[in-house]
């Protein structure tokens, strides 16, 4: 296991790299810039963009946000189910990554109309999601592939938590079929601040 510069926690098998990275919503608004400067109307589907609560000073958390990152040199092939990913809390609640079709039901609940301005936020939106939540596939040799892993947001009172990454697949039979796998775990604390401060970071532990 090493710790990247970026803050990224990685289990390194020869030239095998999968690592996960906690993002906070600052850097969520960074990468979506022109998403997330708009306020109610922010079509950012990770965080509220620069929306804030009326009568409020800062914005909620909409969810809990890792990057994983895998980079294969070592196989020729890997793959990642993220049905199969967990995240435990220091409480023993257990979480599971959301799917693309829970995320975008929670949005269309949301929708004020099935046309015009609203529903092209709401299309727009489910576009990000797709390009950027990690999905179930192949990284053949040679590859790189990253993509999001979102969460709901987690309670204030969970200050450490780890996410099991279960059933890596890393060599196959002809038919596809994993025959060799590994489980991964991976270890954060999070540090919650109490009255006027910036949101809940999370860092590894």
């Amino acid at each position: 296991m090493v710790v990247h510069d970026d803050g990224s926690v990685a289990y390194v098998f020869e030239r095998l790299d999968i690592a996960l990275r906690p993002m906070t919503d600052a850097e969520l608004n960074r990468s979506f810039a022109a998403q997330s400067a708009n306020g109610a109307l922010s079509t950012n589907p990770f965080t509220f963009g620069d929306w804030t609560p009326p009568g409020e000073s800062h914005t909620p958390q909409r969810f809990t946000i890792f990057l994983l990152r895998v980079k294969n040199y070592a196989y020729p092939k890997v793959k990642i189910d993220p049905s199969r990913i967990e995240l435990r809390s220091t409480s023993e609640r257990l979480y599971k990554p959301l799917k693309f079709l829970e995320v975008s039901e929670y949005y269309r609940a949301h929708a004020l109309a099935w046309a015009g301005n609203f529903y092209a936020r709401m299309r727009e939106r489910e576009d990000l999601l797709r390009r950027h939540m990690y999905a179930d596939k192949m990284v053949f040799s040679g590859q790189e592939y990253e993509g999001f892993l979102v969460f709901p947001p987690m309670p204030p009172d969970v200050t450490e938590l780890a996410i099991s990454v279960n059933d890596v697949a890393v060599r196959f039979n002809y038919t596809d079929e994993p025959v060799e796998t590994v489980d991964l775990t991976y270890g954060f604390r999070r540090d919650v601040f109490k009255g006027y401060q910036p949101p809940a970071t999370v860092s590894a532990r």
